[in-house]
């Protein structure tokens, strides 16, 4: 052993004080205070130190606490070393809340005295409140933090290390509630784990003694890294899925292992088992390194105290000891402890350096402290240390230190320099960095979808009342033009007038669309086709100058969208690039296969991971800044000068494509141009076939209308219409009045109805009991906000037709006579099926006979199980519907059934039950789920068994019985 100079040991140890972070106190063995550093009057807002010296130390704390530290001065000054935490008031009357070590020395010649270091634990409190999400998580916060009191109170009366590691043990596995909790040595060459006692919650065996890595799993590997092991489920965690009934059998499907390291090695590691699957929160395993941290310091204490005693029993020894136990401080600290020159050369750095940068002291020492560190805070350190140099104290400096494996890490520096050198302790805040970038994240994502959710919310209210107005305004000027007829000067204000009501539709549209309120009718669509049908017009509206090259990429997939908004959407974007470009430069259009993963879903939280067929448009033109970048999706948000632009179309894009399900991304380089690329949910079905219905001469029509409107002057101006069309019309002021209409007997051909109208009875319902008592009914749904009644997931539901308010007379007149023919299609084929019944399409192929096959239909949406029907019946099959699960079942004792079709998620129980209720009765029944995914969880796909996934088409369902239907006569 060297020998210790006195001189050098005092020096250095008042530097170590002058330079720690912490309240350093000095106290008589009766436990009045002799001495606080500079630091700790600071901290506990002290004018001069002099304003505690002198006090007894009892009297700082708060009165419930005083009995416990009493008792902790007590047992320091008996000679051994005492922890607690507690609360008191600084002198500014704020709570503060500290965390205490207690340890007895006394100097050569000198009474025995009481070293106290305290670390201020307060913004540590305040950023795990601030951080629990929710009551629950506070609780839970709580919780973990009076087990932690606890923990502290236990390690403080123990002293047999076995009887420590038991101790925490028992709290980490009650207050987790887990299965076991423990904490074993660990041999890594033999690679075994040695349990001495675990705790085990009640009917759960013990697992102490020695046991075998490898007899569990590969896991052994992360854990000699250092790597804390985590699996919720050992069967789905690739480490131990081999291996999985045997942690199942000793009650730990689930664990986390945490290992714990002295000098670099693995030693220990303390566990907790579940015997089931079960998630691990980030809060537990913070709890849990916690218990670790603090368990792996007390049996180390214990360890040194011990040794301590030991060699207590002369002076040499007494130093020797405190040599140790200042080195193993040294050793164990868990901050960046560091001793630098003024001119930056590292003169000693402590363990910590390895754990936490992977720098080795003798990679260390000599080199130059600048040159660990991120080229961006190299000036702002030069001038900290030059601050240092004129005797300045660094307090919760931070810059970023390189690790060795290349990436950086930040770190918090309280700093002081003494004789030329600069003693610093640094503490790691990277994860407190990325905890508050995490809860800053999620913050303006809860304000963005708050803003979003108002935003849709107003624009309905908007939408419902501004449309309604413009349908008067709009059907009146259409039925005046028909009496200013010659008159040139007022046909031309007619015309100016219902060119303001079609700016005023198309304000009230973008709104909705930014909303994500606006009815969806979406088709199985290519985009390359459409993009070339296009072409023409982005031409015509783009101009000469504009040089538009459009690229398809071969093998390009579906997507299901709503072909007129995808239109609209691709016209706004290239008008705006157009507009960059000051109407020259080049355009490109792209439409390609996209695959978004778990990678760039982290980075772009608003997305989902999927496959999706990407649009992009990219222009040549001046770029977008990076300060507004973020704002051009922003409703009324432009930068075009006042009078060119609403500052609604790219809003309008955004809505689109967000409640289509897909993802919106923008790239852009000043002076260079911009791209914006729109990725929309593949679709595995075959493109539907777009029929124009808006062709044609507009003709009126002879047949009786029921109209249900709420709107006084609505009605009046639709009647008006329907009336300047030919047709005999009949009117209900509210869903009640029209009901009341249809069940008097009077023949009517169509109801037209606005969706939202006020009273108890809404416009769907009033569809579907018009349609039980008229079955051949046309229904024709009409409102500028559907509300959602007959909207779901942002599209128009199954065989709904709906007229957008404000409409024109020719748009009307041409969506009655579609649905009207539509609706008398149908009649035709419903009594063709009643005059000659057919079992399917083809009965010799199939049935082999001339009676109905029978199928059951389970679906609880009533539109959809209507289309459902009529479809059914078209084909010639006899259909039994029902609800929900029980009149299904009841359907099927009392009628022969050949198939069912239901969907999955029925109102009493899913659709998988259904079947196996039903096939309990009847084995080989067939059956088709409709249902909006690829696959059915809990059922076998077979001969028996097939999927339709919605929305289908008539000829997929019907081709889909017919197999269902031959495999069962194969």
């Amino acid at each position: 052993m060297h020998d210790v100079n006195p001189e050098l040991t005092c020096e250095v140890m008042s530097a170590m004080l002058a330079a720690s972070p912490d309240c350093v106190k000095i106290l008589s063995a009766a436990g009045e205070i002799l001495y606080v550093n500079a630091r700790g009057a600071e901290l506990m807002g002290l004018d001069s130190v002099g304003d505690i010296t002198g006090l007894h130390y009892l009297d700082l704390w708060l009165e419930q606490d005083r009995e416990r530290i009493d008792h902790a001065v007590r047992q320091a000054a008996s000679g051994r070393t005492a922890r607690f935490e507690a609360c008191c008031n600084n002198a500014k009357h704020e709570l503060m809340c500290w965390e205490v070590s207690l340890a007895p020395f006394q100097a050569e010649g000198m009474p025995a005295q009481i070293v106290g270091i305290s670390r201020d634990i307060s913004e540590h409190r305040q950023s795990k409140i601030a951080l629990s999400a929710s009551e629950s998580e506070r609780q839970q916060a709580e919780l973990r933090h009076q087990a932690l009191s606890e923990l502290s109170t236990r390690l403080f009366d123990l002293d047999d290390t076995s009887d420590l590691a038991y101790a925490s043990a028992e709290i980490l596995g009650r207050t987790l509630n887990v299965s076991r909790a423990g904490y074993g040595t660990i041999d890594p060459i033999a690679e075994t784990i040695t349990i001495e006692r675990d705790w085990n919650a009640p009917g759960i065996q013990t697992i102490a003694g020695t046991l075998h890595f490898r007899d569990y799993g590969s896991y052994i590997e992360d854990l000699k890294r250092g790597s804390t092991v985590v699996f919720a489920d050992a069967y789905k965690d690739p480490r131990t899925a081999e291996n999985a009934d045997k942690l199942k059998a000793i009650s730990a499907q689930s664990a986390v292992n945490m290992p714990i390291t002295e000098q670099g090695g693995f030693v220990a590691i303390i566990y907790t088992n579940h015997e089931s699957a079960r998630e691990w929160t980030s809060a537990e395993l913070i709890f849990m390194r916690d218990v670790a941290n603090r368990t792996r310091v007390a049996i180390e204490r214990r360890r040194a105290e011990q040794e301590l005693r030991e060699v207590a029993a002369s002076l040499e020894q007494q130093v020797a000891a405190r040599t140790i136990e200042r080195d193993r401080i040294w050793r164990l600290s868990i901050d960046l402890i560091l001793i630098v020159q003024i001119d930056a050369r590292i003169v000693a750095t402590n363990p910590a350096w390895t754990r936490i940068l992977g720098w080795h002291e003798d990679e260390l020492i000599g080199s130059n402290l600048f040159d660990l560190l991120h080229p961006d805070d190299v000036e702002s350190t030069r001038n900290e240390v030059g601050r240092m140099s004129e005797g300045h104290v660094a307090i919760q400096f931070e810059n970023r230190y390189r690790r060795r494996d290349g990436s950086y890490c930040w770190i918090s520096w309280n700093a002081f320099p003494n004789d030329g050198l600069i003693h610093a302790v640094g503490r790691d805040v990277g994860s407190e960095k990325e905890h508050a970038h995490a809860l800053a994240l999620a913050q303006e994502q809860l304000r963005q979808a708050q803003k979003m959710e108002a935003i849709g919310k107003l624009t309905g209210g908007i939408a419902h009342d501004f449309n309604n107005l413009l349908q008067v305004i709009s059907g009146n000027l259409q039925l005046l033009s028909n009496d200013v007829a010659g008159n040139e000067r007022a046909e031309r204000r007619v015309v100016n007038a219902m060119a303001g009501v079609s700016r005023g539709s198309k304000l009230a549209s973008q709104l909705l669309a930014f909303g994500r309120r606006q009815p969806l009718a979406p088709k199985v669509v290519n985009l390359g086709r459409l993009i070339r049908d296009l072409d023409d017009l982005l031409r015509r509206a783009l101009g000469e100058a504009i040089e538009i090259e459009t690229i398809a990429a071969g093998g390009l997939w579906n997507t299901l969208i709503d072909p007129a908004n995808v239109e609209n959407a691709l016209l706004n974007l290239a008008i705006n690039a157009r507009d960059a470009m000051n109407g020259r430069g080049r355009l490109t259009i792209e439409a390609g296969n996209a695959s978004l993963d778990d990678h760039y879903v982290q980075t772009n939280p608003d997305a989902m991971p999927g496959q999706y067929v990407m649009l992009a448009v990219s222009d040549t033109g001046c770029g977008i800044p990076d300060d507004i970048i973020g704002q051009v999706f922003e409703p009324f948000f432009t930068t075009k000068p006042e009078g060119h632009g609403t500052g609604l179309g790219l809003s309008m894009v955004y809505g689109f494509v967000k409640q289509s399900g897909g993802h919106i991304k923008v790239y852009s380089e000043l002076g260079q141009g911009t791209t914006i690329k729109l990725y929309l949910p593949r679709s595995v079905q075959t493109e539907d076939v777009i029929i124009d219905h808006d062709s044609g001469v507009v003709t009126g029509g002879t047949e009786t209308i029921l109209v249900a409107e709420d709107d006084d002057a609505v009605r009046d101006t639709v009647v008006a219409l329907l009336s300047d069309l030919g047709y005999r019309v009949l009117k209900a002021r509210d869903a009640q009045g029209a009901l009341t209409v249809i069940e008097s007997g009077i023949p009517i051909d169509l109801l037209f109805t606005d969706v939202v109208m006020p009273g108890s009875l809404k416009s769907p319902e009033v569809a579907r009991k018009a349609r039980e008592r008229l079955p051949h009914l046309a229904v024709l749904f009409t409102s500028g906000y559907t509300e959602n009644s007959i909207v779901h997931g942002g599209r128009l539901d199954e065989g709904v037709d709906l007229l957008t308010k404000p409409y024109t007379r020719e748009a009307l007149a041409k969506k009655l006579r579609q649905v009207l023919a539509a609706q008398a299609l149908r009649n035709e084929k419903a009594t063709m099926a009643i005059e000659s019944p057919l079992a399917v399409s083809s009965p010799e192929d199939v049935s082999g006979s001339t009676g109905k096959r029978r199928i059951l239909v389970c679906e609880d949406d009533w539109m959809i199980r209507v289309s459902i029907v009529d479809i059914l019946e078209a084909k010639g099959y006899a259909v039994i519907e029902s609800g929900d699960a029980a009149q299904a079942i009841n359907a099927f004792d009392e009628h022969p059934i050949d198939l069912l079709l239901t969907d999955v998620g029925l109102p009493d129980m899913s659709g998988v039950d259904l079947v196996k209720a039903l096939r309990e009765k009847q084995p080989h029944l067939p059956v088709i789920f409709a249902t909006g995914n690829d696959m059915v969880s809990g059922i076998d796909l077979d001969a028996r068994t097939r999927i339709l996934q919605k929305p289908y088409g008539s000829d997929a369902l019907h081709q889909l019985i017919v197999h269902s239907f031959e495999e069962q006569r194969s």
